[in-house]
């Protein structure tokens, strides 16, 4: 029966067989390295040794070995050598030289040094590294690689730094934070009125301005699309860019009813949160989920001046309003109804003071943690009076 391994100690430490240390890496990276002169060259015993080269005739290259020999080789028979700051490096797919030699070479150094795990990949697999010059750049499209790793690595290091919009050429990047940041604020929107994209840091008030820009100068109708995954932020992002256009379109004149009614910038601006009642609903992924689709218009006038707006729906998720999942809930306008917030609705539609009598709106939730339904009805009332 074989003995079982002898451990030295109740919890020895890994590290010298994991890690290089510090010391030996500096040792590594002081060797001399000439790009120019050094090569691998096919060794019988060793599989390749190092060599310098000495001189090229044609195809031949006269290559002095370890012992002092100096050798002739053809040109294809020799390997480049990656420089010393990449002795038994961790990751083979990082070399600047993949070849066999180098392979050989970097396995054998870890092995010497009780290093025996290495990672290694197919070429196909790997993705080259921007410079450092290009670190949480701003527009994607500037990258010398473009490709997926450099991508997701940009957006990750800019969304580190509370960074979430980042464009790809024509296109603006939102990574939703799920926090408030103060970027939708009238001194924010204010750097962004009337600059070039390229004067200010990526926005989606930068992409807005653009547009309401290129509308008075062209005369065109400019359009803009926000798509995204559900909980991405459509809905939110939909609705700061009403509520930049309503600012820099505003008239500056006040109706003489316009403490009663609102104004038009006002109006423009509460539509979404209207339609958000009656067609958003929770889902697993997201507590204010849109379950429709809507185009809006937002119209000017010549000179620039909000002129109205208007909104085309479709695409309702109807069965929504009969079925709902355990972790959902239907549209939020029934459940809002039911807080009786604002009086005498209920009585006026006959509706009873218990949630439960209706099956078809609890078959999941009926609340959701940190949004109180009988306040945002009296919100809807009064947008509803505006």
């Amino acid at each position: 029966m074989p003995k079982p391994p002898v451990q030295v100690g109740e919890d020895p430490d890994p590290t010298e067989f994991l890690f290089v240390s510090l010391e030996q890496k500096r040792i590594d990276q002081s060797k001399p390295y000439d790009s120019k002169k050094a090569c691998w060259v096919p060794e019988e015993k060793e599989g390749y040794v190092l060599g310098e080269i000495k001189a090229t005739k044609g195809e031949l290259v006269t290559v002095a070995l370890p012992g002092g020999e100096e050798k002739n080789f053809k040109k294809e028979q020799l390997s480049q050598v990656n420089p010393p700051k990449f002795e038994k490096v961790e990751d083979m797919a990082d070399l600047t030289y993949l070849n066999e030699a180098a392979v050989l070479h970097n396995l054998r150094q870890r092995y010497y040094s009780k290093l025996i795990y290495t990672k290694d990949f197919k070429k196909d697999l790997v993705s080259q590294v921007n410079p450092p010059k290009y670190e949480k750049c701003e527009d994607m499209s500037n990258l010398t690689y473009l490709n997926d790793a450099s991508v997701l690595h940009n957006l990750r290091q800019r969304y580190y730094a509370k960074l979430i919009y980042t464009y790809s050429g024509l296109f603006c990047v939102v990574i939703n934070p799920y926090k408030r940041y103060p970027l939708y604020t009238n001194r924010c929107a204010k750097m962004y009125r009337g600059k070039r994209r390229n004067e200010v840091p990526p926005h989606l008030f930068a992409v807005s301005d653009g547009a309401y820009v290129n509308m008075l100068t062209n005369h065109e109708n400019q359009s803009m699309l926000i798509t995204g995954e559900s909980g991405a932020g459509k809905t939110e992002n939909t609705k700061k860019v009403i509520a930049y256009f309503a600012t820099i379109g505003a008239s500056g004149k006040k109706d003489e009813n316009a403490e009663k009614k609102g104004s038009l910038e006002d109006q423009v601006v509460q539509t979404n949160p209207v339609l958000e009642a009656f067609g958003n609903a929770k889902t697993v992924r997201n507590d204010n989920s849109s379950r429709f689709g809507k185009f809006i218009r937002i119209h000017f006038t010549g000179s620039g001046k909000l002129a109205g707006a208007d909104i085309e729906t479709y695409l309702l998720e109807k069965a929504r309003v009969i079925s709902q999942q355990t972790l959902e809930r239907s549209y939020h306008i029934f459940y809002q109804i039911m807080s009786g917030s604002v009086k005498g609705l209920k009585e006026l539609t006959l509706l009873s003071s218990r949630i439960s009598d209706y099956p078809t709106i609890t078959q999941g939730k009926t609340r959701i943690p940190g949004v109180n339904d009988a306040e945002e009805f009296e919100q809807l009332d009064y947008r509803h009076r505006l």
